[in-house]
């Protein structure tokens, strides 16, 4: 069976995102949502490694330390979950960073702490990043420049 479409995709882990707001609702922890979240995917026989842990390479180096994503969906797409008031641009250009250093095609950021998840939710390609990841990224410029 070929593999799905990376919309296809986006969709069932987002399905599995409402499934999951849902049922808890908003305030909780991060951590309550990522153990909900990642037992979803169990359910709906999406294969997801939790915590995945990514090394970082500057100039062909590995560097001592890493950085852990939080869902690895069929290993294609990554999926950021948040539990904050708001998203920021930091936390789009933090996603589309992790998209670029290993060249996933697509990433999620799902905020639960919004009373409809739709509402926290950014899709984000590393091809063509959506408007506030582009924002975000402007936000490190150097207004001078």
């Amino acid at each position: 069976m070929p593999p799905k479409s990376l919309n296809d995709l986006s969709h069932e882990l987002i399905g599995a995102a409402i499934e999951v707001h849902r049922e808890l609702g908003p305030g909780l922890l991060e951590s309550a949502y990522h153990g909900a979240y990642s037992r979803e995917l169990t359910l709906r026989h999406i294969a997801h490694v939790s915590q995945k842990l990514m090394p970082v390479l500057s100039k062909g180096v590995t560097i001592e330390t890493r950085y852990r994503l939080d869902i690895l969906a069929e290993d294609r797409v990554v999926v950021e979950l948040k539990a904050v008031e708001k998203l920021l641009p930091i936390h789009s250009a933090q996603l589309l960073t992790y998209l670029r250093l290993d060249r996933f095609p697509l990433g999620l950021l799902l905020n639960f702490y919004v009373r409809k998840l739709t509402d926290g939710l950014e899709r984000i390609s590393n091809d063509a990043p959506n408007l506030s990841a582009l924002s975000a990224s402007s936000a490190f410029q150097n207004p001078s420049s």
